[in-house]
């Protein structure tokens, strides 16, 4: 599998289209009520076992949500977290590691300020 078709296969699990934006890249602008999927570092770990050469494939997922107020914002972004994780948990065709989500923190951009939480996730994969 490619690394390009692994990461639309992680857009995919995670597509909500009436609640939040997936990107499988990093766009331009990032934008309110979406996640962005993106490398992470390190990025490709190759393997080598028994002269089978896989590879880990390490990304990083990033939830923004518009900032209006501290405690709004923080239980909109705990929600997406929360439906984030359940739809990758659902997705039987995905096999990965996932790490911590990271604190919420104010994301500045020039369409205004965004709450954004990071989480890297870990997957393995056969070259091909």
């Amino acid at each position: 599998m490619s690394v390009a078709t692994l990461r639309d296969d992680i857009a995919a699990a995670l597509e909500n289209p009436s609640v939040w934006q997936v990107f499988s890249y990093p766009p331009a602008s990032p934008l309110a009520n979406s996640i962005i999927i993106s490398p992470d570092d390190p990025y490709i770990v190759p393997t080598n076992n028994n002269f089978n050469i896989d590879a880990e494939v390490n990304f990083k997922m990033t939830l923004i949500v518009p900032l209006f107020d501290n405690q709004g914002n923080l239980m909109n972004i705990e929600d997406f977290i929360t439906a984030a994780f359940l739809k990758l948990s659902n997705a039987n065709n995905l096999h990965f590691r996932i790490g911590t989500f990271s604190a919420p923190s104010v994301l500045p951009v020039d369409a205004g300020q965004m709450l954004s939480s990071e989480v890297s996730l870990t997957f393995t994969t056969s070259w091909s």
